[in-house]
């Protein structure tokens, strides 16, 4: 068949896929469906139906022109290498290769890169293939280093590559390729659901092997990787991959929905697409799951276009990176551009309604990111940038930031949104990693699971831990947590998620608006313990800690908070009777009278500090932290203080002033509580069995009870899981119970309220509605 024909009857086949035809059927049933599917991974690839002469798809073109010009006189096949400065051995300098072949590849096909269509630029390219496939990338070969870098990273561009040049290719070369994916990425691979077959992981060889299917006209491997995609679409309850709470984990006890949970999405919305309406389609009803996810686990870490960075692991400290010749700037913003561009082209695959909510989504945080303006991203290619642009312009509205609190229990994270403030927190158990380092990336993420407390107020840039944070910040004083003072060494313990406490209590509950969280401490690499509450309310996050010990003799200290005030920001601090204010931040007070120890202080670092990959380059971020030196108190030390995040000085004076209406119940290593009287709130974190305030449990739990005039709700979470049932008793009269949730069982109303609660074993919120008397 001659090129020519073949376009035509492709072009066919996509313009009957259009209208409604089955693709398969469109191409004649026969061979040619492979060619559509190449035809249609390409459109989805390097996007289609932009003007390549306008901005910002016109600059994009030029610059991958560019940046392949650049990279033909430096190939210099070897032995060990095809650019010198980066060998086959680590096989990241494999990867390497064939990304910089992709890049020459796309300046080859693309419009407007200044090297359309030229013949030396192809040359080069397939030179750069065949040096490949004749000395390393090949049956044959065993895999050495990261495993990774063979069954991912390589085939996938290599699949690609070969994609966009198929008919530019010998059938050898084909072959050849086919061949090499059919080594490294077995079809036991994607048969096992275990080891690295999981999660985002298994997604992206489900991709490599379907292309590669579509590539050698394999219809096995194509189902192959069809069927294996099942597994992703269903909750798990350990382990790596999705979980009913919403949250969702890899390397088996990392938080990872912002960076491995957007790969996930990502290709699955690639994979839906490809397949649709072909003999292959994905039709396994339990892949509403992932449709369902967008808005239950993602959007949720979603604010002002960022990816909140206690869901991203050891990708925080990938802010800048040399990538060829350039530096490519991420962080949570760039970890936020990729996630939504995941989302727009997951929604290409959904239903009507869904399609409608996510663009408006989509359209909300586009408009809301002026830190790092998503429609003008660097990471994008032309691809995602006409979809986005495309939900731009579009007539839905755009979405504003939602209102509410979501636990994430499986994960040990929670967000907590307002009018006036967003707020997340990481937390460490024997389920979730302290932190995650490897591949020398972030070796000093030490205390970030140890009650680390991010928060945005509404009026400032979302760019307090964008802007150079965390090589930066000093790594002993993560704002909220609380740390024994010893020094650790890089790396201290983390690789790969490793270290996790022997703490069993971590979690909370939440009626979806205001929540009671809680955390047994242990701390890494010290004999550190504590006792950490959070109380998430209206316009501020009330924080206890009691019980605080370290028997090694080595000072703890708590971190009220780490603000990043830029490169030699003057921001106004002041401090009053039991307060202190940073002008354009937020307040915060201290209601036991304990005064805080501060510090103002430039601070210089580089990327390469904590990342192998990172820039050389160092710069000076001011910081002002405010910290509690609990010293070596072997008795136990306590501390009560609220933030206030965006709250103006006369506000936070205000407050201390009164009050607040706030008053602590309890503060010590039995049990946390506190009652609001403004907002009609008991909250209490009961560690063990015994009484909170008006609160009596036979088992340690998290509860939370809201009145409105004659009525209540209670909800209550039993962090420790254990699932075994429990009563409780609230001393207030009570004149019925309106209704009980799952799990709770009224014994009395009258005087007081008993119930008889089953909780489960993943921390679900119990909940049940009273009428007061």
């Amino acid at each position: 068949m001659t090129a020519s024909r073949r376009t035509f009857l492709l072009a066919a086949a996509l313009a009957a896929h259009a209208a409604g035809v089955p693709l398969a059927r469109a191409a004649g049933g026969g061979a040619d469906v492979y060619d559509a599917l190449r035809t249609r991974w390409l459109e989805i690839a390097l996007g289609t139906g932009y003007d390549p002469a306008a901005e910002p798809c016109a600059a994009r073109l030029a610059e991958t022109g560019e940046l392949a010009r650049g990279l033909r006189p430096a190939m210099a096949p070897a032995p060990g290498s095809l650019w010198p400065d980066h060998p086959f051995d680590p096989p990241a300098g494999i990867t390497r290769s064939y990304d910089r072949l992709w890049t020459m590849t796309q300046a080859y096909v693309q419009p407007g890169t200044g090297s359309t269509g030229d013949a030396g630029l192809l040359a080069d390219v397939v030179r750069g293939l065949d040096h490949l496939s004749a000395t390393v990338y090949r049956p044959g070969t065993t895999p050495y280093g990261n495993w990774w870098e063979w069954r991912i990273g390589s085939p996938r561009l290599l699949t690609d590559v070969v994609a966009a040049l198929y008919d530019e290719l010998s059938a050898d070369r084909i072959a050849a390729a086919c061949a090499a994916v059919d080594h490294f990425v077995p079809d036991e691979a994607l048969r096992n659901h275990s080891g690295t077959s999981t999660g985002a992981n298994r997604v992206d060889l489900c991709r490599s092997v379907a292309l590669r299917g579509v590539l050698g006209r394999a219809p096995g491997k194509i189902a192959l990787a069809r069927d294996a995609l099942s597994p992703v679409f269903r909750y798990v309850t350990e382990g790596d991959g999705p979980y009913a709470d919403g949250s969702f984990v890899q390397h088996a006890h990392v938080a990872y929905s912002g960076t491995y949970g957007q790969v996930l999405l990502d290709g699955l919305g690639r994979l839906f697409a490809l397949l649709a309406d072909s003999p292959w389609e994905v039709t396994d009803p339990a892949r509403q799951a992932v449709f369902d996810s967008v808005e239950r686990a993602y959007a949720p870490l979603v604010h002002d276009g960022l990816v909140m960075d206690g869901v991203s692991g050891r990708a925080v400290s990938r802010g800048c990176q040399k990538d060829d010749d350039r530096h490519v700037m991420r962080g949570d913003h760039v970890h936020g551009q990729a996630l939504i561009a995941a989302i727009a082209l997951l929604a290409e695959s959904a239903g009507p309604a869904e399609r409608a909510r996510w663009h408006g989504m989509v359209k909300g945080w586009i408009e809301r990111d002026t830190v790092a303006p998503v429609l003008r991203a660097r990471q994008f290619g032309v691809a995602d940038l006409a979809r986005l642009h495309a939900v731009a312009a579009s007539p839905v509205p755009a979405a504003p930031e939602p209102v509410g609190h979501r636990l994430f229990p499986a994960m040990d994270r929670a967000v907590h949104r307002r009018p006036g403030f967003t707020a997340h927190l990481a937390m460490a158990s024997d389920r979730i990693a302290h932190y995650e380092c490897g591949n020398g990336e972030h070796p000093r993420g030490w205390h970030t699971g140890s009650g680390m407390l991010y928060w945005w107020a509404a009026q400032e840039p979302a760019d307090q831990y964008t802007d150079w944070f965390w090589p930066t910040v000093d790594p002993y004083r993560m704002p909220g947590t609380t740390v024994s003072t010893k020094r650790l060494a890089d790396r201290a313990g983390g690789e790969w998620g490793e270290p996790r406490p022997d703490a069993r209590w971590v979690g909370g509950t939440t009626d979806g608006e205001y929540a009671a969280v809680g955390q047994h401490l242990k701390g890494l690499g010290s004999t550190l313990r504590a006792r950490k509450s959070w109380f998430f309310l209206d316009d501020c996050v009330v924080c206890l800690g009691a019980g605080i010990t370290a028997s090694d003799g080595v000072p703890v200290e708590t971190v009220v908070d780490n603000r990043n005030l830029g490169e030699g920001g003057t921001r106004a601090f002041t401090t009053g009777r039991g307060w202190a204010h940073l002008e354009g931040h937020g307040g915060w007070l201290f209601p036991g009278g304990a005064a805080p120890r501060t510090l103002c202080e430039d601070r210089t670092g580089a990327w390469a500090d904590i990342n192998a990959g990172g820039t050389a380059e160092r710069r000076t971020r001011r910081w002002r932290t405010l910290w509690l030196d609990h010293g070596t108190d072997p008795d136990g030390a306590a501390y009560v203080y609220v933030v206030l995040p965006g709250a103006a000085r006369g506000a936070v004076a205000r407050r201390a002033a009164t009050g607040g209406g706030l008053c602590v119940l309890a503060n010590d290593p039995a049990r946390q509580a506190v009652r609001v009287d403004r907002l009609g709130l008991l909250a209490a974190n009961l560690w063990r069995a015994g009484t909170a305030g008006p609160f009596t449990s036979t088992a340690p739990c998290s509860l939370l009870v809201r009145r409105r005039g004659r009525t209540a709700t209670l909800c209550v979470g039993e962090p420790p899981r254990t699932g075994t049932p429990f009563d409780l008793v609230w001393e207030h009269p009570v004149r019925r119970v309106l209704g009980a949730g799952e799990g709770v069982e009224p014994l009395a109303t009258g005087h007081r309220l008993r119930l008889r609660i089953t909780p489960g074993t993943a921390c679900a919120t119990r909940e049940c509605e009273l009428a007061l008397s």
